[in-house]
């Protein structure tokens, strides 16, 4: 079985001639995380590949994702950031895959002035092309799930994965089951996935995380094993990386070596045309 970590993110030190995002130094998870420490990490936890996703607190940036793609295209591809305030960024979906590396994009609705763009027509104009263009879309919009299951009925020709089951980073233990409510709706949309993504940072329990194994199955059931992806978000993790991928490898009975073959990197490498 090939494991496929749905998420993780690289980074490099915020400097004069590469400055972050104003205050992103609020919310970054540390001064930089290279491609190397992520390359350590995986052969220690026993994962094969990773979708890199640029971390918001750098801006609109691809580059450093690119570049560890192309070095490693065995080992990465890119669900790259598109400024989609900016009117010139309509242009780029089109083509947006020619990029060496590059299988989509990632938006984010969660804090400051994107918070909105969901509901003020701010990003009404993605879709349509990302369908058009062929570009995956995954979407962290927490305490929106009611827009995104418009706009997924709306546009059903554009693949969208919902990030962190849609989970705020402070919503722990119980709180969990409502998101879970909406989050499960959204399954009668053949154009939906989830990405199972830093659950473990969700609930006060140390591995094997007993909580989880019921709100999981759960999402499997509405989903099936072909829209459920594995990701670790590895340096927001409240515990190791090989713990979370055990997790679902060694502590989900309820899961057979099929599913497994789908959840752990089947269905996301499908889903994002990882040739």
């Amino acid at each position: 079985m090939t494991i496929t970590d749905a998420q993780a993110h690289i980074w490099a030190p915020e400097t004069p001639d590469r400055p972050w995002l104003p205050g992103g130094r609020s919310f970054a998870h540390g001064d930089q995380y290279t491609v190397d420490e992520l390359l350590a990490e995986m052969a220690g936890a026993g994962v094969d590949q990773v979708v890199l996703v640029p971390p918001s607190f750098e801006g609109d940036r691809n580059d450093v994702c690119l570049a560890a793609a192309r070095q490693y295209p065995d080992k990465f591809r890119v669900m790259g950031r598109i400024t989609i305030t900016d009117p010139e960024s309509r242009g780029l979906l089109a083509t947006w895959r020619e990029q060496p590396g590059m299988l989509g994009i990632r938006l984010s609705f969660s804090r400051g002035a994107a918070d909105n763009w969901l509901s003020d027509g701010t990003a009404d104009w993605v879709w349509a092309q990302a369908a058009a263009g062929g570009v995956p879309i995954m979407v962290f919009a927490p305490d929106k799930l009611d827009l995104i299951d418009e706009i997924a009925a709306a546009h059903p020709d554009v693949r969208l994965v919902m990030d962190h089951l849609g989970m705020r980073t402070d919503v722990r233990d119980e709180r969990m089951d409502a998101v879970i409510d909406d989050l499960v709706k959204l399954a009668r949309h053949d154009n939906v996935a989830v990405k199972a993504s830093c659950l473990a940072s969700n609930v006060s329990e140390q591995y094997p995380f007993p909580s989880l194994h019921g709100r999981i199955r759960r999402v499997v059931d509405a989903f099936e094993p072909r829209r459920v992806f594995w990701g670790s978000d590895i340096t927001r993790l409240d515990c190791t990386y090989d713990e979370y991928r055990r997790l679902f490898v060694d502590e989900l009975g309820f899961l057979s070596p099929g599913d497994l073959e789908w959840i752990m990197g089947r269905g996301v490498r499908e889903w994002l045309g990882w040739q």
